[in-house]
């Protein structure tokens, strides 16, 4: 039998607020919630699949595009065309300085600060601000699919990301509007 909540000074009945489960990842990412049935459901809601790709692509204009339509960017303007950005999460310049062949885009040293930053157009970007962007697209796809706000989550990362590294993705959360309830490690989330 199912417990309903109900505000006894109104006589409203009181929703629970949906928590979602996002697996942000290095080439794709999801989103998903329990279901009234109370069984984990992957949100396809927009009907391009249920895998996002982790890919951001930043006009002339400055403006973001997240997934298959930034995907398309990456043969046509690559230097302006963010992917595998969970890799520089946490990260210095010195960590990734010998990767840098392996990345279309331009990774900057800040000497101001010891985390690395991505140039896209005429602005420089976080890893943070970055994650944040695929985080704000998994958010917005949730609220579409379940007709409701979306504020908290669960975010999956791998169990080798160092603290600095889980802190940058409760960030990126932080930016994306989502109040970061945990940090779960990938294995103990498939489990």
């Amino acid at each position: 039998m199912a417990k309903i909540s109900i505000n006894l000074a109104t006589g409203a009945f009181q929703q629970e607020e949906i928590i979602v489960g996002i697996d942000l990842g290095t080439t794709n990412s999801l989103v998903a919630f329990i279901n009234p049935e109370k069984n984990p459901q992957v949100i396809n809601d927009t009907g391009k699949g249920l895998l996002v790709p982790s890919v951001i692509h930043f006009n002339a204009k400055g403006d973001a595009l997240v997934g298959d339509e930034a995907k398309d960017f990456l043969i046509t303007d690559p230097a302006n065309t963010i992917f595998s950005v969970k890799r520089l999460l946490g990260r210095s310049y010195k960590d990734v300085a010998n990767h840098q062949d392996t990345f279309s885009y331009k990774i900057i040293d800040d000497e101001g600060d010891s985390l690395v930053k991505i140039k896209a157009g005429d602005r420089f970007y976080t890893p943070i601000e970055l994650s944040g962007e695929i985080l704000k697209e998994l958010k917005a796809r949730a609220e579409h699919a379940l007709k409701t706000p979306v504020n908290r989550a669960v975010i999956t990362v791998p169990a080798y990301f160092n603290d600095s590294q889980r802190q940058a993705t409760r960030d990126a959360g932080k930016l994306a509007g989502l109040d970061v309830l945990r940090i779960v490690n990938e294995p103990t989330a498939a489990s």
